[in-house]
């Protein structure tokens, strides 16, 4: 099956009790046992539940893994992902990276021993060390849109497992494990809700033994979304080409849009022939480079957030509605001032969510947002 079919289709069967097409949501988080530990695979609504193993099976059907896991958030399902570690290991990181993620590893996890380095994923080149087990990117980047050549990272990272967050791109544009990583993460929040309605992270990986240490820390730590919460995601996924194509073409002509416009400096989107991972985003992307992308402005940044009236001021990305973010005091505002501006996150920066909304409006709306700034 193509994608747009599979994404219709994943994870699906019709009930077998009423033949409801759509899935029923499996609310009770308490399953009879015919006799001590023997069950009809679901124990405990922690350890397993109907809903979610819908949308696991989903997510890895998409993603063209074995093997899916649900979370209640991404950092949920990062923070999983860290726990295979040990202390004395060491996980080197994209530089360019969200900051929620930053926190964790430098807040939290630094704290339990374990090292943290940083790389610009626009080298295809990365220096690993004895103790490298991690290698953790996104691609494109949050919020510098980055490109990282997977295939050649892969290629190079020996008995360290690469770690792909595909939030951005989603399964629809890009597919990591056919690049050669060993596990993907996403926040099901963003793009594959697509509503803006749910909190929610996913695990996908081919691996066995990697998914059987996945699934115990799944039970073990708890952070498991909710039936409905799964649900939605699944509702989500079956529109997620359609809108993945509106967001990419919105975006594509809204940055050709800004990048003309004499008050933006800078534009960071990967479909542009000028961005640096142009060719890179061409061959992992398909061609589609998904609705989010950054500029900086020339003018006043609190005047031109606090102006749009379609793009809305909000800490989230991957709806249907646009929204726009600074990352400096929002999504990024964990990682120092110093940090941020060696990382190239300047004040001026403006991160955009494109929509679904007509083209159009969206350009006359940061048309005239440009002229207050």
């Amino acid at each position: 099956m193509r994608f747009e079919t599979k994404a219709v289709r994943a994870g699906y069967q019709i009930d077998p009790v009423t033949g409801a097409i759509v899935p029923p949501v499996h609310q009770g988080a308490t399953f009879a046992q015919e006799e001590p530990g023997a069950h009809k695979g679901y124990p405990y609504g922690r350890t397993a539940n109907p809903t979610r193993a819908l949308l696991e099976r989903a997510i890895a059907e998409l993603e063209g893994g074995r093997y899916g896991l649900a979370f209640a958030s991404g950092l949920a399902a990062e923070d999983a992902i860290v726990h295979l570690l040990k202390p004395g290991d060491h996980v080197l990181c994209c530089d360019d990276v969200y900051g929620g993620t930053y926190r964790l590893f430098e807040q939290v996890r630094r704290h339990y021993g374990l090292e943290f380095s940083y790389f610009d994923t626009t080298s295809t080149e990365i220096k690993l060390q004895k103790n490298t087990k991690l290698i953790w990117l996104e691609s494109p980047t949050n919020p510098l849109l980055k490109i990282a050549d997977i295939a050649a990272i892969a290629r190079q990272k020996r008995d360290a497992l690469l770690v792909v967050d595909n939030t951005f791109a989603t399964p629809y544009l890009q597919r990591p494990l056919e690049l050669g990583a060993d596990i993907i993460v996403h926040s099901s929040t963003k793009y594959l809700s697509g509503h803006g309605d749910v909190i929610g992270g996913l695990i996908v990986t081919s691996n066995a033994e990697i998914y059987e240490k996945l699934k115990f820390l799944q039970n073990a730590i708890g952070a498991v979304p909710g039936p409905m919460d799964c649900w939605l995601v699944l509702r989500g996924l079956k529109t997620l080409a359609l809108r993945m194509r509106a967001h990419s073409e919105n975006a594509q002509a809204i940055a050709e849009f800004l990048s003309a416009h004499p008050k933006v400096e800078r534009v960071y989107y990967p479909g542009l022939a000028t961005h640096p991972g142009h060719e890179i985003a061409k061959r992992q992307m398909h061609g589609l480079y998904s609705g989010m992308l950054s500029f900086e402005l020339k003018g006043d940044v609190k005047k031109f957030v606090q102006s749009t009236k379609l793009f809305t001021l909000a800490e989230n990305l991957g709806t249907v509605d646009s929204l726009t973010t600074h990352p400096a005091t929002m999504t990024h505002a964990s990682i120092p001032p110093e940090e941020r501006a060696r990382r190239g996150i300047r004040e001026n920066l403006v991160r955009l969510s494109v929509g679904i909304e007509h083209l159009q409006d969206l350009i006359e709306d940061l048309q005239q947002a440009l002229e207050y700034a």
